[in-house]
């Protein structure tokens, strides 16, 4: 009987501090809520794809959308686009490795509509082929881009946060900065490098209400491998590519990976890993890390080996299209590059 007391004690006392766990986990979670009404959001990479997603999406809740990217073309096509929600946006030519450019860009945000209240680092590029035909260019790129772009944006924008005290950072990280997977390797490098960056600056940044968050997405359909980089067996590489970002179950849907995204800018969340595959693959790489690795040994055996010649030719992913590429497995992918601008 005694016993049995116990145990019904410690049941109570544990409900207990699980439910007041919870409960405290919630109030602070509704404190730290960051509205983006009238927030000046300025987005790298977001004249397509889950960056226009997002410039939309956050647009439509009233806030001051900036997007920046390489491509005047892209940039007003975007423009044009956001144009049709807001009149509270700018659309400004800025290479975010150059940091004069970027010093400029921020400069220019500050005189018109005010400082940067969040930041969003979503500039990609993605290089697919055997390791055996990447140059050191293809690996410098990739860190440029990657790494040196969201550290200059990230040095511009985080004094006057903490000056105010208050500001988001979002590093689009990918689950490629998790884990390594074959005829990917600059891209995942470089996404490590970014993954080491934003868990480096949260641990440094110590004010309360500067959030910063690291999204891990999964493979997600944006439409975006009509826009890689392709080297190898060009049909090949592009068509294995493209499908697997293309398959229900395993890739998500641009627009609910940007409401997640979203709700986590608001509540101030550290960590986002987005679909189920991801989350799994990445606890795989916790728990059994040289079973994983053999997984991907496995999977490279499968994948197109280093053609005979023409073997350190890029070309785009759009290039690269054949009947292996064209199919009902790849239809949502096509969909999604036409409604999130990435033709």
């Amino acid at each position: 009987m005694r016993y049995s007391k116990l145990v019904n004690k410690l049941g109570t006392y544990s409900a207990l501090a699980i439910g007041t766990y919870l409960l405290s986990k919630s109030i602070m979670r509704a404190r730290r809520t960051f509205p983006l009404n009238n927030k000046v959001v300025l987005i790298a990479g977001g004249t397509r794809g889950l960056g226009l997603v997002l410039a939309r999406k956050i647009a439509r809740e009233g806030g001051k959308v900036v997007i920046c990217g390489r491509s005047e073309k892209s940039l007003k096509e975007a423009s044009l686009d956001l144009e049709k929600i807001t009149s509270k946006h700018l659309a400004v030519p800025c290479d975010i490795t150059d940091k004069e450019q970027v010093k400029q860009l921020i400069q220019r945000i500050n005189a018109e509509l005010g400082t940067v209240d969040v930041l969003i680092n979503n500039a990609s590029i993605v290089q697919v082929g055997p390791m055996d035909l990447m140059d050191e260019e293809d690996f410098q790129k990739a860190m440029d881009v990657h790494t040196w772009g969201p550290l200059n944006l990230i040095n511009e924008v985080l004094p006057e946060m903490k000056r105010k005290k208050i500001g988001r950072i979002v590093n689009i990280v990918s689950v490629g900065g998790i884990i390594s997977y074959p005829h990917l390797l600059p891209y995942t490098i470089s996404k490590h490098a970014l993954s080491g960056l934003s868990k480096g600056v949260t641990a440094e940044v110590n004010e309360r209400n500067i959030r910063i968050t690291s999204v891990y997405p999964g493979l997600m359909r944006t439409g975006s491998p009509r826009n890689i980089n392709v080297k190898g067996k060009h049909e090949k590489e592009y068509a294995w590519f493209k499908i697997a970002d293309s398959l229900p179950g395993i890739s998500m849907n641009a627009d609910t990976s940007a409401n997640r995204i979203i709700n986590a800018i608001k509540r101030g969340d550290q960590t986002l890993v987005l679909t189920f595959p991801a989350k799994l693959i990445s606890l795989l790489q916790v728990l059994a890390p040289d079973f994983t690795i053999s997984m991907f040994k496995l999977d490279n055996y499968f994948l197109p080996d280093k053609p005979i010649s023409g073997q350190h030719k890029s070309q785009k992913g759009y290039e690269s299209e054949s009947k292996l590429s064209r199919n009902v497995l790849t239809k949502k992918t096509d969909e999604a590059a036409v409604k999130y601008q990435e033709l």
